[in-house]
């Protein structure tokens, strides 16, 4: 696909990078036919998704570091969307993890003709801006960010690829009864990593013994996910993603945009925040602002 790496698919109002979607990717994730076994983890991207996906991968195998440690990433909980995932999924037998950043308006239909499990995470949506705009920084795939500046306000318009993160996480908190829903935020997993795992567990029904979490504790971590080529996308050719640029394990912790966002970054920022959230329970923002 190195020949759509400046192509800018749409699809249903957003834009998504034609190096992964194409119109035809798009369409089979809108209209996939999900197991009653499947767990969905979603996101917007520079959540927490890359995490979340070694931890549910380490918790399937009881602790096991090795699938994590020998199958890259995007194999073993390939996103719907991508316009590899129809092969990857052909013959996958028995529980599938996958992966999305699709907003709820699109994949809603299809996922509530099944039990299938989904996991959301949410960030606050400020370090989400950061990290999000250093992806774009090492991201040959993704339109030059221009300045941080240049970058916050097309995040905040919700003109940036993916789309607009509040609209995302509205769609998706606002309809959670509508599935076999966990909701859980970065901040949480950094705060007590062993009980977002304990929880993760209990909601998969997948019972664990202390030894079998301690070991999904020490391959989660983001030391060892840095070290592991098979999440720190250093498999990725320079041509696609640039390291010389940026790492894409960059730092994994909270507050970051503290040292980006000037007052009146930061005063423009709460005020559309607290307009478009103002439909939300107070306890589902807890983290975020």
């Amino acid at each position: 696909m190195m020949e759509r790496m400046n192509v800018t698919e749409s699809f249903h109002g957003i834009v998504f990078p034609g190096h992964l979607h194409t119109e035809k990717s798009l369409r089979f994730a809108e209209d996939f036919h999900f197991e009653d076994t499947d767990i969905v983890i979603a996101t917007y991207p520079k959540s927490g998704t890359t995490w979340m996906q070694e931890i549910v991968t380490l918790i399937s195998s009881n602790g096991d570091p090795f699938p994590a440690q020998t199958i890259p990433n995007w194999a073993r909980a390939p996103w719907l969307e991508q316009f590899y995932s129809k092969d990857v999924l052909k013959d996958r037998q028995g529980i599938r993890i996958l992966t999305t950043h699709l907003p709820y308006d699109i994949l809603a239909s299809a996922l509530k003709k099944s039990k299938a499990r989904v996991i959301y995470i949410a960030r606050n949506p400020k370090d989400v801006v950061v990290s999000f705009y250093h992806f774009h920084r090492m991201a040959n795939f993704l339109p030059d960010p221009g300045t941080f500046d240049e970058f916050l306000e097309k995040f905040l318009l919700g003109t940036v690829h993916f789309g607009s993160w509040f609209e995302h996480i509205k769609g998706w908190l606002s309809h959670k009864e509508e599935f076999n829903f966990l909701y859980i935020t970065y901040e949480e997993m950094q705060q007590d990593l062993r009980q977002s795992v304990e929880h993760v567990c209990k909601f998969l029904d997948v019972p664990l013994r202390p030894e079998a979490v301690d070991s999904v504790l020490k391959y989660c971590s983001f030391s060892a996910m840095s070290k592991n080529a098979m999440v720190n996308y250093t498999l990725i050719p320079t041509e696609i993603m640039d390291h010389q640029k940026g790492k894409f394990m960059r730092k994994g912790k909270t507050g970051d945009w503290k040292e980006y966002f000037s007052d009146k970054q930061l005063s423009l920022f709460q005020n559309i925040f607290e307009y478009e959230m103002q439909g939300l329970s107070k306890d589902l923002l807890i983290h975020l602002n």
